[in-house]
């Protein structure tokens, strides 16, 4: 009889661990599926915020791209601008060729404005900026010039919108 109790117990506990197998065997399947949607979801999600931030970024540099290449063209055409300022400055008033390189002068710097270009005013006395001046020459200060303000502008500035393309160059009274 010993014998018959001890079978009896080795088969109840069997039975019992059995069929909580076969419960999470059959529970598995789907489990395992929601696992796989949400980790499928999420890659998704991930790869749509990546795309997102891809668009943003390449619009972005779209835009920086066209100012760079404004830049960049804004500065070659400044040499000719001073050229065109010194011509000015050296032809006689009575020149009859006068009234045309003003013509063109004007056209070319309107052209130029209508891009974004504004040329910094810079007046003699006006203190000196290391931020936005550049100074190649300094003269003693005097009781016209103290120390630290401007004694002449040698070359313009320039400005697209708000940077600075060319600093002005400037004598300054040290």
């Amino acid at each position: 009889m010993a014998a018959k109790k001890g079978s009896k117990k080795v088969e109840k506990e069997e039975v019992p661990t059995e069929e909580p197998i076969k419960v999470e065997a059959e529970k598995d399947p789907l489990v395992e599926a929601e696992a796989a949607i949400a980790e499928e979801k999420n890659k998704f999600l991930r790869l749509f915020a990546e795309f997102e931030n891809y668009k943003k970024r390449t619009a972005k540099e779209r835009i920086e791209l066209f100012k760079t290449a404004s830049q960049e063209v804004m500065v070659a055409m400044l040499p000719i601008l001073d050229d065109f300022e010194r011509a000015l400055n050296e032809l006689d008033e009575n020149d009859e060729q006068l009234a045309g390189i003003r013509l063109i002068h004007n056209k070319f710097n309107d052209t130029l404005k209508q891009q974004g270009l504004s040329k910094m005013e810079i007046t003699p006395k006006a203190v000196f900026d290391a931020e936005v001046h550049e100074a190649i020459t300094q003269l003693p200060a005097s009781d016209d010039f103290p120390k630290g303000t401007i004694v002449d502008v040698v070359t313009a500035g320039y400005k697209l919108g708000d940077l600075i393309i060319r600093y002005p160059k400037v004598v300054v009274a040290q």
